[in-house]
């Protein structure tokens, strides 16, 4: 469906590289669809961090992401990297943001049709903005993580890299928690069906709220329950293979869940808090289950032979590629052009 001679500008944040090295899911799929656009023959500049990796022209006014090198005031890069994007608007035919709410101060400040990807809603504070630009092209990463009022064009699910994750030759004896070390993730919980259950439990993701890793994580630290700090894909792709079950007990709603779906293109089953995005993305009894509490969480683990890991990668494959997510975008785009008179 590429369309010839557009032009599409990815603005990515600059928190992280793109790709990132370990952590970093908004540049994670930034990155993917800027390389999915461009194995499809689309003309993408992509707006990044210096040091980022990828096939479209890169350009940089940041060098390295101000999470990775803490001399880098944030907001000075932040407003740096938004401002330069926008300056250059009008070589483009469509700005695609991956940038939240503050990207969207300036869009009306140019001609150029903005699409945001909605990533999350981080607080109720942020909502003025997105209320003040609600007739912008707004794209959500799940049908559960949507807000009232706002010009959504459709729904697309993220998409992950298949061949970063490949098929795993057997299941393992462990528990795994990937992900941020914050209330909102369940960590807690991990621990506590890892308890319950008897099995070792590996836990591996950046600490985010380092007032809770020490109250709540860190004194269950022992020789079955352990650490890992945070991992690149190999590291995931080792946790995998030592993997019975990926726990994912959120607290709060998913907004969708990157790892939910590495895990499973692994062939790793998924056990997950019934909240948001959860639902759309693990099929209860197929490729996982969902929980609705603890005790529910420890009786799936007697169930976990009936999953079959290849259905696991099938689904991953059919719903959350980037090949899959690409031509969803690509509808987008073009429904974009349509009502912009650019067919």
């Amino acid at each position: 469906m590429t369309i010839p001679n557009k032009r599409v500008a990815v603005l990515s944040p600059v928190a992280w590289r793109t790709p990132p090295r370990q952590y970093g899911a908004w540049e994670t799929v930034a990155g993917n669809i800027t390389e999915g656009l461009v194995s499809r023959g689309w003309d993408v500049t992509l707006f990044a961090t210096g040091d980022s990796v990828t096939r479209a022209h890169l350009h940089a006014v940041v060098d390295r992401g101000y999470e990775e090198d803490r001399d880098i005031d944030p907001k000075i890069a932040e407003y740096l990297h938004i401002s330069e994007a926008f300056e250059h608007a009008a070589e483009f035919d469509l700005i695609h943001s991956h940038y939240d709410f503050m990207a969207l101060s300036y869009t009306r400040l140019v001609k150029t049709p903005v699409l945001t990807t909605i990533h999350g809603f981080s607080s109720p504070k942020i909502m003025p903005v997105y209320e003040k630009y609600r007739d912008g092209y707004f794209v959500s990463i799940s049908d559960s993580d949507r807000a009232p009022g706002l010009n959504y064009v459709a729904t697309v699910y993220n998409g992950i890299d298949l061949s970063l994750y490949p098929l795993r030759d057997a299941g393992g004896d462990s528990l795994i928690f990937l992900g941020r070390i914050h209330p909102d993730k369940g960590v807690h919980l991990a621990i506590e069906v890892a308890r319950r259950s008897g099995l070792p439990l590996l836990i591996a993701g950046i600490i985010q709220d380092r007032s809770y890793f020490r109250e709540q994580v860190e004194p269950h630290l022992d020789q079955t329950i352990r650490y890992l700090g945070p991992v690149d894909v190999a590291g995931k792709n080792a946790l995998f293979a030592r993997a019975r079950a990926l726990l994912h007990l959120n607290t709060i709603p998913e907004r969708f869940g990157l790892v939910l779906a590495e895990a499973n293109a692994a062939g790793v089953p998924v056990i997950a808090m019934d909240l948001g995005s959860c639902r759309e993305v693990i099929q209860d009894g197929r490729t996982g289950f969902l929980a609705g509490n603890v005790e529910e969480a420890v009786d799936a683990l007697k169930h976990l032979g009936e999953i079959d890991s290849h259905a696991c990668r099938q689904r991953v494959r059919e719903r959350f590629s980037i090949e899959t997510m690409v031509e969803g975008y690509e509808r987008v785009y073009r429904t974009i052009f349509e009502r912009e008179g650019k067919r």
